[in-house]
């Protein structure tokens, strides 16, 4: 511990990272009835905390190891870091970044001046061609968290927390992907002020750090979440998992809607926009406050990162809503009879706000309605279900369902009879220049296509809803053909949602 501490204290990144401010959110403060700090990290020259690690390991470089230029690979912000600092000191740098990183990202990278190679559809495939690359050419690797100096350099933000706090904190909430910055703010506070809880912040679909700490040993996931790119990393590193062993308290998992949320509320107190990893921290304290009831304690949150897509915006938007508990969906059946659609919406919505409303003939006795509306919390859910389940009809509570969320909301229309073996499946592929092509092109003709449902939604992957009329003899090899295909899915066919309307 002593050894990390030295080196945070002793780091070189104030010759290009600024001391960021430190802010309560006062309104957000009165709401949860604790005291919540916002580390700004978004207001570093890159828009990230990563230059305080990336320019600390290249500037404690050797003059043989400087000469040959550095290498990384990324897929935003450590890119960003590496290559800032690579300008600063004078050095050639060669960034590989996966081909489907946001434009905005290899834009800036190229502002400051380094090489970019793009190679594959994600940060696994490029780390690998990076490696390739160094071998041939010798250049000095620069790793994005399992290295003590890179650790180092981001510990220097808790440095700042107990200085601009004067040591009066309760916790601090720290996002966590590879493991470099709570590693470093983790042991600098452990060293200095033991009793301030540090926390970790993961998605639910990108938690190889929780699942680390539960088995006690490094556990490598099979696939990772794609909304919070900046920490979607399949395995911690050696020393960071090491560093959180010893010194996190706690590890707290949330979902994309929580995310969503948590962006919407940073932008609420600081008018500043964070990308998903950036609202990371924010996601895990609401969270945390609202399962434990602690109140009056003083709360540090780290605003990681504000290297936002603007396209994937939209898709914020629309998820904040559940995210923030304001929006609830529910599947209505209803009968099929004159005047029962304007009865239901006059008795049982009349003093309900209506956020969406679709309706479809179901059958000839009954019809299914796709509803949103705006109340707040699970215990408003669960008695605006028991209010339509004792009017007689029958309910599905949707909110939490994901299929419904990213796609049934936008094909509500139809059923056909004519489906015959139909199976559904939701789909991830990489989100590129002709991806979508490729992706049909790639499905065959061996099964005939009975639905097809996608929507840009501003990320790196793309999202399909598919449904295949399979005989049932080739079911088997349906899923060996999917398998061969790469493209990480769900199959959907017994979800109520699917059932209901589609």
């Amino acid at each position: 511990m002593q050894e990390i501490i030295r080196q945070i204290l002793t780091s070189k990144v104030y010759e290009a990272a600024v001391e960021t401010p430190l802010e309560e959110a006062i309104n957000l403060s009165a709401e949860l009835h604790n005291k919540i700090l916002l580390k700004r990290e978004d207001l570093q020259p890159v828009f990230s905390f990563k230059l305080r690690g990336a320019y600390n390991k290249i500037a404690h470089l050797s003059a043989s190891e400087k000469s040959k230029g550095i290498i990384a690979a990324s897929a935003g912000n450590h890119a960003q870091g590496v290559a800032f600092s690579a300008q600063k000191l004078g050095l050639k740098a060669l960034i590989v970044m996966p081909l489907t990183t946001p434009q905005i990202k290899i834009a800036a990278v190229k502002s400051f001046g380094a090489e970019i190679v793009l190679h594959g559809d994600n940060y696994s495939e490029a780390a690998k061609r990076c490696d390739e690359i160094q071998k041939k050419t010798g250049m000095t690797y620069i790793h994005p968290f399992d290295d003590k100096l890179v650790i180092a350099g981001q510990g220097t933000v808790a440095d700042e927390l107990l200085r601009q706090s004067a040591g009066k904190l309760d916790a601090v909430f720290v996002p966590v992907g590879g493991g470099g910055l709570i590693a470093g703010i983790a042991a600098y506070l452990k060293g200095l002020s033991p009793e301030i809880k540090v926390i970790g912040v993961e998605p639910v679909d990108s938690d190889a750090m929780y699942q680390s700490m539960q088995a006690d040993q490094r556990i490598t996931l099979d696939s990772v979440g794609i909304f919070a790119d900046g920490v979607a990393v399949r395995q911690v590193g050696e020393l960071t998992f090491d560093y959180c062993r010893k010194y996190v308290d706690e590890i707290v998992r949330v979902s994309t809607d929580e995310l969503c949320g948590a962006i919407k509320t940073i932008y609420q107190a600081t008018r500043s926009i964070v990308e998903p990893a950036g609202a990371l921290a924010m996601a895990g304290m609401k969270q945390y406050v609202k399962t434990t009831g602690i109140t009056e304690q003083t709360l540090a949150v780290i605003n990681s990162g504000a290297n936002m897509n603007f396209e994937r915006l939209r898709y914020v938007s629309e998820r904040t809503q559940t995210g923030e508990g304001s929006e609830s969906l529910f599947a209505v059946t209803i009968p099929e009879s004159p005047g029962a659609l304007r009865h239901f919406c006059s008795k049982i919505l009349n003093d309900t706000n209506i956020t969406e409303f679709n309706y479809r003939l179901a059958e000839r006795k009954q019809a299914q309605l796709f509803i949103g509306v705006s109340i707040g919390g699970e215990q408003s859910r669960n008695d605006f279900t028991s209010k339509l389940n004792s009017a007689g009809y029958n309910t599905i509570d949707l909110t939490d369902n994901e299929l419904a969320k990213t796609h049934l909301r936008y094909m509500v229309g139809g059923r056909s009879a004519e489906a015959i073996r139909e199976r559904l499946y939701r789909f991830w592929f990489p989100e590129r220049s002709g991806a979508l092509t490729q992706f049909l092109a790639d499905m065959g003709k061996d099964w005939n296509i009975s639905l097809f449902h996608y929507r840009s939604q501003g990320g790196e992957f793309g999202r399909v809803l598919i449904g295949l009329e399979i005989p049932e003899q080739n079911d088997k090899s349906l899923e060996s053909f999917f398998d061969q295909l790469g493209y990480h899915y769900i199959e959907e066919t017994d979800n109520q949602a699917y059932r209901l309307f589609l």
